[in-house]
């Protein structure tokens, strides 16, 4: 019995490590592209969870694994960086990768939307409600400062996620390729005291997309592919 259970233990402790361990391969690029052994992201942690458990269930929740390693290495960082914050995920890929609509890339598993971190009236860090009357999110409209029905963007965490984001892609050996953020709000987030830094380091599209881009900011994350 007591071999058993010393051999159940040892399998438990080393599963995480063997799922961790799976390495993805991403091929084209983010709008032509697909995914090999995709991993799907964890639903929470101790400061993010993801905006919808149907999502979830659907496989609308994947990324290559050195993306999920970022990301939660990121998150692991700003419960020192940004603590009592809560951020959350939003639509990713599928776990081979290609078409995602209504996305016009998140075909290879490099492509993350984040949902803007928010604060509430008595300013504490509250998730932003995502549902299906709300388009998950999406559907959201902030005004020209940031505001919400009674939520306003924590632009200081916004920003410190971004940088860590960053961070943590460059000591993985990559980098971050650009971010897509609504330009009319992108002063209100170089005015923080990550500002300089952002400038200095990550790539902002300047120009106004297809979608707003003001409820969430996209992240492609530059990570060697195989051609498609």
């Amino acid at each position: 019995m007591q071999k058993l259970l010393t051999l159940l233990m040892t399998w438990l402790l080393c599963f995480p490590a063997y799922v961790y361990a799976e390495s993805s391969i991403c091929y084209g690029t983010t709008s032509n592209g697909r995914l090999e052994a995709g991993l799907q992201l964890p639903k929470s942690g101790s400061n993010y969870e993801g905006y919808s458990s149907l999502a979830r269930l659907l496989g609308r929740t994947y990324v290559h694994s050195i993306v999920m390693k970022i990301m939660l290495n990121t998150y692991k960082n700003l419960e020192t960086e940004q603590p009592g914050n809560q951020f959350k995920y939003a639509e990713t890929g599928f776990k081979k990768g290609g078409k995602f609509k209504p996305h016009k890339t998140h075909q290879n598993g490099l492509s993350v939307d984040f949902m803007v971190p928010v604060l509430n009236t008595d300013g504490q860090s509250v998730h932003l409600p995502t549902h299906p009357f709300n388009k998950f999110g999406y559907n959201i409209e902030f005004d020209k400062k940031g505001n919400y029905n009674g939520l306003k963007i924590d632009f200081d965490a916004l920003a410190a996620h971004i940088v860590q984001l960053h961070k943590e892609a460059k000591k993985q050996g990559h980098d971050l390729w650009r971010v897509i953020f609504d330009p009319e709000l992108q002063p209100l987030l170089f005015k923080t005291k990550y500002g300089d830094y952002l400038k200095k380091n990550v790539v902002f599209s300047r120009k106004r997309s297809w979608v707003r881009h003001d409820e969430h900011y996209h992240v492609d994350f530059l990570i060697p592919c195989n051609k498609k």
